[in-house]
């Protein structure tokens, strides 16, 4: 009998390490371009990361045309407007420069230009008939892992939820993952999508779709982390904690990419989209109740994840294992100012079965180490409300 289950492990291209951004012209001119749709936002063109961009693609003579009218949970409204802007500038490549809302946005301008249609159809997974053009990815943030994923979310902004695109043809082609430009990110993005990389590496880890190839990028991840987190908060341009937050991220992304997540961010999603929150502050309130329903399901997993957060629960039983890690997940957040419960946010128990009926559908619960019925998401919710 094989030790191992058959798994694959897809990933993009990627070059790591400061001045990596400067690459863009060099990977634009082998795909051919002749002219870039660059995908970015109002934040990062300010920080001056745009700016760099366009001389480095105006000195190997490749023109460009820059969207950037997209909002921080990126809309499908906003990219139906961007798949049009691409076509009318006669694009054939596409540079997301931004955060995880920006390159989801990229993402989904693609498939919709490659295969015209809404970008409604191509929720949940493997619904995505034609790749999109070539995709160049350059992260801001050091959480989503948008830049080498499998994934994309966009809002469904009638309904007002976060549609789980999964698909290998959204993984970009090369991405250019550079710790200078997470430098300027501020201390509270800094805090929220750091702790969406730690979701992510945790999910990952307890997946029922983990491997080990998976499990080593996930607890280097969480290790690199958890060590990391608080420095980059307090000392923004500290390029070393910078470069160690962006490189657990990117760890993080190769194994939740490969092994999907599980009830935090398919709540979180709702969530999100229901009131159009921060990703990373929505996962942070969610995580620790999470782990307490989820713990007896993977509780050897649990202890190497404790194990990497630096924490000795070797003797400790179950319940006093799933306190100690809850516990230290508590006092991360209040440090990094993450503090707030959904009713902070104006949440009502009236709107727990909404949340609970799009949690519930959301592709990334399939791969929870745990059954959560609707019930029992309407309890989670209850108890971080």
């Amino acid at each position: 009998m094989p030790l191992y289950e058959m798994r694959k492990f897809v990933a993009p291209e990627f070059i790591f390490g400061v001045g990596a951004r400067h690459r863009v012209g060099f990977y634009a001119r082998i795909m051919q371009a002749q002219r870039v749709l660059i995908v970015t936002d109002a934040g990062v063109i300010a920080a001056g990361w745009l700016q760099d961009i366009e001389q480095d693609l105006q000195e190997v003579g490749i023109e460009y045309a820059v969207f950037s009218q997209l909002t921080s949970n990126p809309k499908d409204v906003e990219v139906m407007a961007g798949a049009r802007f691409y076509e009318e500038n006669a694009c054939d490549v596409i540079v997301a420069l931004g955060g995880g809302s920006v390159i989801d946005c990229a993402k989904a301008i693609g498939i919709v230009h490659a295969n015209n249609c809404e970008v409604h159809v191509f929720e949940g997974v493997d619904n995505v008939d034609i790749p999109g053009p070539p995709l160049i990815c350059i992260p801001t943030t050091a959480g989503t892992s948008a830049d080498i994923s499998q994934f994309c979310i966009i809002v469904n902004s009638v309904e007002r939820y976060k549609m789980a695109i999964i698909s290998k043809s959204v993984v970009p082609d090369v991405a250019l993952v550079d710790p200078e430009t997470t430098v300027t990110l501020d201390p509270c993005l800094t805090a929220c999508t750091g702790i969406d990389a730690l979701t992510h590496a945790i999910e990952a880890f307890v997946s029922t779709a983990n491997s080990p190839i998976v499990d080593v990028h996930a607890l280097a991840a969480i290790e690199l982390l958890w060590r990391n987190l608080d420095t980059a908060v307090m000392l923004p341009t500290d390029l070393s904690a910078r470069e160690s937050m962006l490189l657990g991220s990117l760890q993080a992304g190769l194994a939740f990419s490969n092994a999907s997540l599980g009830a935090v961010h398919a709540m979180a999603h709702s969530l999100g989209g229901y009131l159009d929150l921060p990703h990373g502050a929505c996962n942070a309130l969610l995580l620790d109740h999470v782990i307490r329903f989820n713990i007896r399901a993977a509780p050897d997993r649990y202890q190497r994840i404790a194990a990497a957060m630096g924490l000795n629960v070797q003797d400790l039983n179950e319940p006093q294992r799933a306190v100690l890690i809850t516990n230290a997940l508590a006092a991360k957040r209040k440090m990094l100012g993450l503090t707030e419960k959904m009713s902070h946010w104006g949440v009502k128990y009236g709107d727990i079965p909404d949340l609970a009926h799009h949690a519930v559908r959301d592709a990334c619960l399939v791969t929870n180490p745990r059954h959560a019925s609707v019930h029992d998401l309407k309890v989670i919710y209850g108890e971080a409300l």
